[in-house]
């Protein structure tokens, strides 16, 4: 089935046309109730979508649309633990790792979720040994500092939840994190420690990730002569890997290895052993907690109505955006310190996952298969980039996120904060007009020709969409649904647009050319390269080398 052949994609291509010349004020106008009727209240959260340009004819188009494209089957398929992630044979279980999954799934012979909680409870005891003063370095002293050395999705998202929950820390274990093979970030992490009460995990789902294996190897040598190398790697590492095998090769005592699996893909990777700096960081209570706050997205996501489903409203919104008005990147705008990573860590999920441009069908996608993410905390954004969100001709559609409840004591911090959220997206749908512009400046005293010279530059058009998502308190159990809930949205995009969302051959090309351009740089001998890159090897051997470098002529 081509998709762009269906009567509803053709529909909503039309509808597109003519909603590029509706404005939102007037869709507001028209609908007293809009606020309400295109809003969803979860247990965690509001989800007010009532600021897009979209209609109820929209709507409808679109929820045909995802019925269309049999997402009812996916989905289903997904949670069945059948292989959806077909140019790998794999199945996409990471739903499992938080119990989201009947008992009734299983796997080469294992039920899936029974594994799971067996690998659970490994984590739990490990990580309550620790707190306890169980776990020691070589020398017998309590562990002080974890250090997870990863990269991608064995990094990010363990890191993001980390910040996210800075108030919800224990604090007897600082967490590190280094992911950058530039050996730059590797020493200022180790300047601040003691070799004594410091533990590495390893992090990497084949380990063999080059960066991860050559942080790790540094990591080694940098407890010098302390003990036996077999001692620190007993005492001072441990693995998280879908590989326990080399991870056993590379010296790490069994008892140390934790293992997830290969249906695990890195950027879902945070809830199953790849979380065991979260853990640490918050207790285990915690980590459960964040599970079972995802757990209960899934269930939305599996038994929701279409029309009332989070994740669902949420990807076509997406598409309708990006596909259909052609409208090429979005912005993730949150209004909450301890979200500051969020922006990055939805690059990945989203990116990695729908930056394709090949159809299951195996040929060239005509249209676009998923926007540009980018973004930051909001209030910076807004002496930053919110200049062009407001009055550049392009339109970014945006999703603010806030909470009703602080994460701090301070009075006054939280209305200001929340009051620059509910105004910036307020501006962006409304903007103002050349009449209201006009008359302030009248107003201020401004004769006729000088109001008509300034107007123009201070009109905004307005018409900016945006999504509004507010938590009531960001804690462990509201960050797992407000994950799950984009994990969702992007699943649902990748099945209407016919792609594969579940591998990422795009990263696998670099790791390759890297790994064979890695001994060139060290010989100098790059004759079979382009030009560009054989210059720039050149340039590299010559400095190294301290061959005197001639400047370009001119």
């Amino acid at each position: 089935m081509d998709i762009t052949q269906l009567p509803s994609w053709q529909q909503l291509e039309t509808l597109a046309q003519h909603m590029r010349r509706r404005h939102l004020r007037d869709l507001f106008a028209a609908d007293p109730e809009r606020g309400r009727r295109f809003s969803l209240e979860l247990p965690e959260f509001l989800f007010d979508y009532s600021k897009n340009l979209v209609d109820d004819e929209v709507l409808v188009k679109l929820l045909q649309l995802a019925r269309d494209a049999d997402l009812g089957t996916w989905r289903r398929d997904m949670f069945a633990g059948a292989p959806i992630n077909r140019t790998e044979g794999r199945p996409v279980l990471h739903a499992a790792l938080r119990g989201g999954l009947p008992d009734s799934v299983e796997l080469h012979g294992g039920a899936v979720q029974s594994q799971v909680e067996s690998e659970l409870g490994r984590l739990k005891e490990f990580v309550n040994l620790l707190h306890n003063g169980g776990v020691t370095g070589c020398t017998g002293k309590a562990i002080t500092d974890v250090v997870n050395l990863g990269v991608g999705g064995s990094h990010l998202g363990p890191q993001m939840v980390i910040e996210a929950l800075r108030a919800h820390r224990r604090g007897d274990i600082r967490v590190h994190f280094v992911s950058n093979v530039d050996g730059a970030q590797l020493a200022d992490v180790l300047e601040q420690l003691d070799t004594e009460t410091t533990m590495f995990v390893v992090s990497s789902k084949t380990f063999t990730t080059t960066e991860t294996l050559t942080n790790a190897r540094s990591a080694l040598r940098w407890f010098g002569d302390m003990m036996s190398q077999e001692q620190i790697l007993h005492s001072h590492f441990v693995a998280v890997t879908a590989n326990p095998e080399k991870a056993r090769e590379f010296g790490i005592t069994p008892q140390r290895v934790f293992q997830f699996w290969d249906w695990v893909g890195g950027r879902y990777s945070l809830w199953s052993a790849i979380g065991l700096p979260i853990a640490i960081a918050i207790g285990f209570n915690g980590f459960r907690a964040l599970l079972d706050g995802a757990a209960g997205m899934d269930r939305h996501f599996r038994e929701a109505p279409l029309e009332e489903n989070a994740p669902v409203l949420m990807a076509l919104l997406s598409l309708w955006y990006c596909t259909f008005m052609g409208y090429p990147a979005h912005a993730v705008l949150p209004y909450e310190q301890a979200l500051h990573m969020l922006p990055a860590y939805l690059q990945q999920a989203d990116m990695e996952s729908n930056g394709k441009s090949t159809t299951r069908a195996g040929e060239e996608a005509t249209y676009a298969t998923g926007p540009l993410i980018w973004g930051m905390l909001g209030i910076n954004g807004q002496h930053a980039f919110y200049q062009y969100l407001h009055q550049s001709p392009e339109v970014v559609p945006a999703d603010f996120i806030g909470s009703v409840t602080p994460g701090h004591d301070l009075p006054g911090h939280h209305e200001i904060l929340l009051a620059n959220m509910l105004a910036q997206s307020q501006a962006l749908m409304n903007g103002v007009s050349v009449g209201q512009v006009a008359s302030e400046l009248a107003a201020k005293g401004l004769s006729e020709d000088e109001v008509a010279a300034l107007a123009p530059y201070k009109v905004h058009r307005g018409n900016k969409p945006s999504n509004t998502i507010l938590l009531r308190e960001l804690n462990p159990g509201s960050l797992g649904a407000l994950i799950a809930l984009y994990e969702h949205k992007i699943f649902v995009q990748g099945v209407i647009l016919q792609i594969y969302s579940f591998d990422q051959w795009g990263v696998e090309l670099g790791k390759g050319l890297a790994a064979a351009l890695q001994p060139q740089l060290e010989s100098g001998d790059a004759h079979d390269q382009d030009t560009s890159t054989s210059q720039l090897i050149d340039f590299y051997q010559r400095v190294r080398s301290g061959t005197p470098v001639h400047g370009a002529a001119g």
